[in-house]
């Protein structure tokens, strides 16, 4: 078995609250209570040690999409994600033919199964075309249980999340049938009103996919789904916190209704992610990216993010101007929760997977950890 590891003086964010010149204590894989003689110490005085983030909602990465690209090709995209602090990814789809979105299942499946990614969440084709975003309208289909039920099927236990226009033909049956198997139904690419949200989250829906986009705005007489997903305490709303998905002011009324506890940051980031400026494919749909912003080639529609955690926690605390500690719930604590992986991730407690990221005094990634070993080092 490897040495100890101890990493002291940083401030280390816990669930109780932040300790000053804490230490963390690795051994092997996981976090300890207690060092061995021969540790290997690490002064990250002055830094900031915090939970591996956790993204439950991400397409891609390193130019490769989880959606089109070979077992390699999606390797590398979760490799640059973990670089920038990433240490738990779910893969989620774009919108498909349904026996190609199978076959993606079962290949995604396999790489959840060998422990590089954390599930699978599919993002479409049972979505609106009202709401469609980056998504092709040709595609869409109505959330037919059946239908739900085959990816479900394909992905061999692997299914985190269905994202679903609810309003739709099939759409509370189809929620009712994800809760019942423990899979995630997300409310998002929706057209719904708030009468028919407020249905969809009695008949067992938990979350909402990235909160204000793809769904009609607040409006004084007619609230939609977003007074409704704001509201319940049921519901966790993912956040894109890129300052291009969401006006810092719709960030902190999301905030400041839902609380920290029911905050998922997420990236929604596809292919360009750690990638760069250029001409990409988003399933069937060509995307441009330019100055790091991602939309449709036709229709100009925002096409996902090239966003990464590390750069998301650090907006959230340098201009929202969130507490470390709510930052860090909503970054990795909740959608760990969500993603029912807490017993080992989204937090720095003993017995735990040692996944962690080193941030300096700015909130700069210096340091990622993962099961023990640097993915980047901070030495």
């Amino acid at each position: 078995m490897s040495a100890s590891k101890v990493l002291s003086g940083a401030r280390v964010v816990l669930p109780t609250g932040t300790v000053e010149g804490g230490r963390v204590i690795i051994e092997g894989t996981r976090i300890a209570g207690a060092a061995s003689e021969n540790a290997e110490t690490l002064d990250l005085t002055g830094h900031w040690i915090v939970p591996g983030f956790v993204d439950m909602h991400v397409h891609g990465g390193g130019g490769a999409s989880f959606t089109s690209g070979t077992p390699e090709e999606i390797l590398r995209g979760v490799q640059t994600h973990r670089e920038h602090g990433t240490t738990t990814i779910v893969a989620s789809t774009v919108t498909g033919e349904m026996d190609f979105l199978a076959e993606r299942a079962g290949l995604l499946s396999e790489i959840v199964e060998q422990g590089d990614l954390a599930g699978v969440h599919f993002e479409g084709p049972f979505i609106s075309p009202c709401q469609k975003g980056a998504h092709s309208e040709a595609l869409l289909r109505d959330p037919d249980p059946a239908d739900v039920r085959k990816l479900m099927d394909a992905a061999r236990g692997t299914a985190k999340m269905f994202t679903l226009a609810t309003e739709m033909r099939g759409g509370l049956d189809s929620v009712r049938m994800l809760a019942e198997n423990g899979v995630i139904a997300a409310i998002g690419h929706t057209d719904a009103t708030y009468e028919q949200t407020v249905e969809a989250i009695e008949a067992g829906a938990t979350v909402a996919t990235h909160l204000f986009n793809a769904m009609p705005p607040l409006h004084h007489r007619n609230p939609g789904p977003i007074a409704a997903l704001l509201e319940d305490d049921r519901i966790t709303v993912e956040l894109i916190n890129d300052g291009t998905h969401l006006h810092p002011a719709s960030l902190e009324l999301a905030y400041r209704a839902a609380g920290s506890s029911r905050v998922a940051f997420i990236t929604d980031a596809m292919d360009a992610a750690g990638f760069g400026d250029g001409t990409y494919q988003l399933g069937p749909m060509e995307v441009e990216v330019k100055d790091g912003v991602a939309r449709l080639v036709e229709g100009g529609s925002i096409a996902g993010s090239t966003l990464t955690l590390d750069t998301a926690f650090k907006r959230a605390v340098t201009i929202d101007r969130l507490p470390v500690e709510d930052v860090v719930r909503s970054i990795s604590a909740n959608p760990a929760r969500l993603l029912g992986v807490d017993d080992r991730v989204g937090s720095l407690e003993p017995g735990k997977d040692a996944d962690l990221v080193v941030l300096d005094a700015e909130f700069t990634l210096v340091g990622v950890m993962r099961k023990g070993e640097w993915v980047v080092d901070p030495k």
